[in-house]
């Protein structure tokens, strides 16, 4: 279970004591999301019960960051995307601490988290995706993107000398793909603000409607192609990366251009942007599989499953799959 910061029943009301939420009935741990402390919170007002959620933000959200993604889902939640806003207390205050860590109790919403998406959920992913890119077209925020290209070589040296322990070939074709993408990176595409991690269980969903998108932690200033390439690499393959699936690959890209045409140059960039998208993920996880503890409570995900995809979108014959 991913929480790592422990919080006590008493702890829990006296933090909602702050806000017009009813009284605490229960509260748990929940696994959703790897890089907070997330707990479900239950209570009850007169004669309703309430949900939310409550994460406290650990080491990797620079608590800096935290009124960008705020600012960021109140603005989506106006111009009518489904995100879980943070709750503000009674003073107006949404970024709070507990346990001495910053922490926002947030909306719940109502869906499941995908794990074997379908042809139609990839499509409304798609639609949702191209949806939050036309909602932020006012939004004056921006985030450097700290995961972008320009981290990539850092990763990647911090991994030096323990390639091995994952797999012996990976090593070389990170490299490889590292110094290819730093010399064809395209820089003019058009950008926005993106999500930058759309995975499958990032997206609620009721049936085939997305009921929800969560997680934007890492949010920043990018290109919007580049953001579709990273859900394209998360939704079109086994999670294994071993099987790339045509019938998600074609609905996600269809869905997603039935509410935003690609301009002649995204379309061009997208085998590349894939293959960054693939590089990033694999070096991130390859850094946490090195360097998580065996006991730890997080479960390492394999990088093999992102080097997997790399070596996919790699390939020349598949780069007609964007066309």
């Amino acid at each position: 279970m991913a929480v790592y910061t422990h919080v006590s029943a008493e702890m829990m009301a006296r933090f909602l004591d702050d806000y017009d939420t009813g009284e605490l009935i229960s509260f748990k741990g929940i696994a959703e999301g790897v890089e907070n402390s997330n707990f479900l919170v239950e209570t009850r007002g007169g004669q309703d019960g309430h949900r939310f959620i409550l994460t406290l933000y650990e080491k990797r959200v620079d608590p800096g960051d935290l009124p960008f993604f705020m600012a960021l889902l109140d603005h989506l939640a106006m111009r009518g995307c489904r995100v879980p806003r943070a709750i503000a207390d009674r003073q107006g205050v949404q970024i709070r601490e507990l346990a001495g860590r910053p922490a926002c109790l947030i909306e719940f919403l109502e869906g499941i988290s995908l794990s074997a998406p379908t042809p139609a959920q990839a499509s409304a992913a798609g639609i949702a995706l191209a949806d939050l890119h036309l909602a932020v077209a006012d939004f004056s925020g921006t985030r450097p993107n700290s995961m972008g290209l320009a981290a990539w070589r850092d990763l990647a040296e911090r991994c030096a000398g323990q390639w091995q322990q994952i797999d012996p070939g990976l090593e070389q074709m990170v490299s490889t793909a590292l110094s290819d993408l730093e010399a064809h990176w395209p820089s003019d595409l058009p950008q926005s603000v993106i999500h930058a991690d759309l995975f499958p269980d990032n997206v609620l969903m009721l049936g085939d409607r997305v009921s929800g998108l969560i997680d934007f932690y890492f949010s920043c200033t990018d290109a919007r192609a580049y953001d579709l390439a990273i859900t394209h690499s998360a939704w079109c393959f086994s999670n294994d990366g071993r099987n790339f699936d045509t019938g998600l690959s074609d609905a996600l890209l269809q869905g997603y251009r039935s509410r935003l045409a690609l301009n002649d140059a995204e379309t061009a960039a997208l085998p590349i942007l894939a293959r960054g998208a693939a590089l990033r993920f694999t070096l991130s996880r390859a850094y946490d599989w090195i360097n998580t503890p065996a006991d730890a409570l997080v479960t390492r995900k394999d990088p093999m499953a992102f080097a997997r995809r790399l070596a996919f979108y790699s390939d020349p014959a598949n780069a007609r799959l964007f066309a």
